[in-house]
């Protein structure tokens, strides 16, 4: 059942790795705002610009949303897939139906990996110090 998406804002949280983003969906033209900055602003590359717009393409919808996004931490890579992951929560909320396509691309899947910890008596993770018999 799909809801009338007339001044109604949509709210998702995405996160990878060290990023959070809080996603704000409501309907529009299209315009997508990522901290006060258009989306070619913000993200240089044209690879994150898509994986940003995954979700929308996905589901038929490019065009037909505007998208205003804070999203803290992390890298710019982390932060994109940290985008895309709210997106598709917002998404999930104007219409049940999208459920399907999101979930077969795994865009509602919070990607788990994270960055591994030191530990005591390693230089970094796993590096350890260099052996010597002598």
């Amino acid at each position: 059942m799909a809801k009338k998406t007339e001044n109604i804002v949509f709210q998702g949280t995405g996160r990878r790795k060290e990023s959070i983003a809080r996603v704000r969906l409501m309907a529009g033209k299209g315009e997508i705002v990522v901290n006060g900055k258009k989306l070619d602003e913000y993200f240089g590359s044209e690879i994150l610009k898509v994986i940003v717009n995954q979700p929308f393409a996905v589901t038929n919808t490019i065009g037909k949303y505007d998208v205003i996004i804070k999203v803290i931490g992390g890298g710019l890579t982390g932060q994109a897939g940290a985008i895309r992951h709210g997106i598709s929560r917002a998404l999930l909320k104007a219409n049940d139906e999208f459920r399907p396509a999101l979930k077969s691309n795994g865009f509602l899947t919070r990607d788990p990996r994270m960055k591994e910890r030191k530990k005591y008596g390693l230089k970094k993770a796993r590096k350890a110090p260099q052996f010597s018999k002598r």
